[in-house]
Formats: C-alpha cells, sequence, structure tokens
C-alpha cells in the first residue's frame, strides 16, 4: 500500500509508484494515433460521426465504469476490515491465552509461547492462503521443522493451525488449568478468527462476474476506438491530445477498478499484509512479555 500525504496535491501528481499511468501510457499513444488517421481523414475527405451518440453513450459508459470502480473498491474495504478484524482477535485471543491459562511450572510456560506462536503462525498462513503461496521456508522460526513437515503435504493449513490451537487449548481444559467458561470465551474468539479468514477467502475466491467485466471492456474498445472520428470536428488536429486524455480517463478507472479488486496480492495498492503481520508479532510477543504486572514499590 501506498503512503502518502493527502493534503500535498504537487506530491500526489507527481508519485508514479502506485500510479496507472504506466499501464496506460501504450494504450494512449495507440489511440492516440487513431486521433492522427481521424483528423487527416477528416481533413481529406470530411469523414467524421455526429458526436451526439458518443455524448449518450457515454453517460452509460460512466455509470457503468463507476459502478465497476465501486465494486472494487467494496471488495478492497471489505478485505481491509476483514484482516484488521483478524489483528484484533489475534490480540485478544493471546491476552486470554496469557491471562487465563494458568500454571507457573515449565510446561505450562512452554504450552503458553507454543499458542502464541501457533497464533502469529496462523495469521502467516492465512496470507499464504489468501496468495496461494506454499513456501513455508518463508515463515522461518514461526514453524518448527516437524510442524512443516505435518503441514507440507495439506492443501489448506490455516485450518490445521487452528485444530491444534483447539486441542491444546482442550487439553489444558481436561488438566484443569482451564475453566469451561474461560475455554468457551477462548473458542469463540478462534471461530471469530476463523470466520474473519472465510470472508476473506469469500473476496478471493469470487471475482467480478465475467460476463460484466467482458462486457465493459468491448464497450469501452468501441468507444474509444470510434470517439476520435466524434472529435475530429471540433477537434481537427487537436484530436490526438484530446483522445489521449478520454483514453487516460476512462481506461484509468477500469485499470483502478482491476488492481483493488483483489486487494491481497502484491500490487502497490493492494493491503500491506507484511506490515500488518509485522505489527501482529510484534503486539502478540508485548502481550505474553507483559501478561504479569510490575512489582508494586514498597511503601514508604
Amino acid at each position: 500500500m501506498i503512503d502518502y500525504e493527502t493534503r500535498s496535491w504537487l506530491g500526489t501528481l507527481v508519485h508514479m509508484r502506485g500510479s496507472v499511468l504506466p499501464k496506460l501510457i501504450g494504450r494512449m499513444i495507440v489511440y492516440s494515433i487513431l486521433g492522427v488517421g481521424a483528423a487527416y481523414v477528416y481533413e481529406h475527405t470530411g469523414l467524421f460521426i455526429p458526436p451526439i451518440g458518443h455524448t449518450l453513450v457515454g453517460v452509460a459508459l460512466g455509470l457503468l465504469l463507476v459502478f465497476r470502480t465501486n465494486a472494487s473498491y467494496d471488495r478492497f474495504w471489505e478485505g481491509r476490515r476483514l484482516i484488521g478484524m483478524i489483528v484484533n482477535r489475534s490480540r485478544d485471543l493471546v491476552r486470554q491465552i496469557v491471562a487465563y491459562l494458568g500454571g507457573d511450572d515449565a510446561a505450562a510456560r512452554g504450552e503458553r509461547e507454543m499458542l502464541v506462536r501457533h497464533v502469529n503462525l496462523l495469521y502467516a498462513l492465512i496470507r499464504q492462503f489468501l496468495r496461494r503461496e506454499r513456501d513455508l521456508a518463508a515463515l522461518g522460526g514461526l514453524v518448527t521443522d516437524e510442524e512443516r513437515a505435518a503441514l507440507e503435504p495439506v492443501a489448506v493449513r490455516p485450518t490445521v493451525i487452528v485444530t491444534w490451537i483447539t486441542r491444546a487449548l482442550g487439553r489444558a481444559a481436561d488438566a484443569g488449568r482451564l475453566t469451561e467458561q474461560r475455554l468457551q470465551l477462548l473458542d469463540g474468539n478462534l471461530t471469530s478468527f476463523v470466520d474473519s479468514w472465510g470472508g476473506a477467502e469469500r473476496i478471493l475466491k469470487t471475482p467480478i462476474p465475467f460476463a460484466y467485466a467482458q462486457h465493459i471492456k468491448l464497450f469501452l474498445v468501441l468507444f474509444c476506438l470510434t470517439v476520435p472520428f466524434a472529435l475530429v470536428e471540433t477537434m481537427r488536429w487537436a484530436t490526438p491530445v484530446a483522445v489521449a486524455v478520454v483514453v487516460f480517463g476512462l481506461f484509468g478507472i477500469e485499470e483502478i477498478g482491476i488492481e483493488i479488486e483483489d486487494p491481497f496480492g502484491y500490487d502497490p495498492n493492494d493491503l500491506p499484509l507484511e506490515a500488518i503481520g509485522d505489527t501482529i508479532d510484534i503486539s502478540l510477543r508485548e502481550i505474553a512479555a507483559n501478561a504479569q504486572p510490575a512489582a508494586a514499590s514498597p511503601a514508604p
């Protein structure tokens, strides 16, 4: 995701990373050449297309593009909301683990550390799942060699980690270190975690309907192929410039919609899943490290 100063007009205008302009330059050149051809034909034959048709059709095309962009932004914002919910659930789940899971012996402390690591690992595997990645080596110390061997053949790996966390909590309850009421609270938090992951998976696996995506592209191409002949009577040899502006505006809106409709990838405007993962890791470590309050100073 691009961090930028929203109040800086000049800085925003000249910032190229994350802009769709590089993707549009080729199309702007092609359609501008068509505009040169339209101006040449008009000068020699007087051929042009009455602009009234494009005026009427342009309204419909504009509405379609607005709807397309709004649909894509809804997917982007819903994805951010769901990832934010995962962050919240991660923190709250670890808060409950370190506060509710009793025992001060080495085994109990090791169990809490393992659960905290597994919560962190759960987000990392969800991130890989949403990006269709499977390289467990990229997770570093979050996963042990034994866990890597168990996860390697699994198609949907986050479900395994959820099961491991649930079984560990169940064992703690069976051993009397966790009451049934607290187990229910932890399980509810874990269920909410999984629900948020499921919502993100729904976005990933439900693209914009093909018929709509194809139709708007065809409509856009036909409009821009013919618009030079509708502008040429008024613009004459300025038609190539006018066409480039039209292409920049219309194709730019379409490209923005394409880029943000899947917010979990690596495009510059996608969600910063690595940075969010770093935030989760820092938060969980701090929660676990500061589970015990500082000793009170003796009264004077």
